[in-house]
């Protein structure tokens, strides 16, 4: 089965990442979720590792500890806030999940993401800027629509 590798931001939707795992685990996907460091205290971290079977990875593992997810085979960012996307885009790796999501350009797999983030945000030259760069990258972006999120958008941008 291949191996999908959700990183989730910490927003206000985050708690919904459950419906983004269903829907891929529908599509067959195997599921490990990665969390920035703030979005553990959004999403049930207990209930995502019994729905996916693998711990939630939210820090660095320690040099000689074992790897707990296998290698992914393509990546999805929802929620994407503001500030992730601003720090990928930058190349700043300070989280774990940053540091996946920098190192999935030299993989070479398919990453798509659902940016979260309010009208105000979007507006930031930064954001745009760092989007362009983002899809020169290959990363394919999902349409932010204010007030409104769906969790399968990035993954339908996998494809099938």
């Amino acid at each position: 089965m291949p191996m999908l590798y959700v990183v989730v931001c910490a927003a206000g939707v985050a708690n919904g990442v459950p419906e983004l795992v269903s829907a891929a685990q529908g599509r067959g996907w195997s599921v490990g979720v990665v969390a920035t460091p703030l979005a553990m205290g959004f999403i049930d971290v207990e209930g995502l590792e019994e729905q996916t079977g693998f711990p939630i990875r939210s820090a660095w593992r320690k040099p000689g500890d074992p790897r707990p997810l296998p290698d992914p085979d393509a990546l999805v960012v929802s929620p994407a806030t503001f500030n992730t996307i601003n720090k990928w885009s930058a190349g700043i790796s300070d989280t774990l999940a940053l540091g996946i999501l920098c190192e999935s350009y030299g993989w070479g797999i398919p990453v798509a993401v659902q940016p979260c983030l309010s009208a105000a945000q979007a507006a930031h030259p930064a954001y745009g800027e760092s989007l362009e760069r983002l899809r020169r990258m290959g990363v394919r972006i999902a349409e932010f629509t204010p007030g409104s999120y769906s969790w399968t958008r990035a993954l339908d941008l996998l494809g099938d």
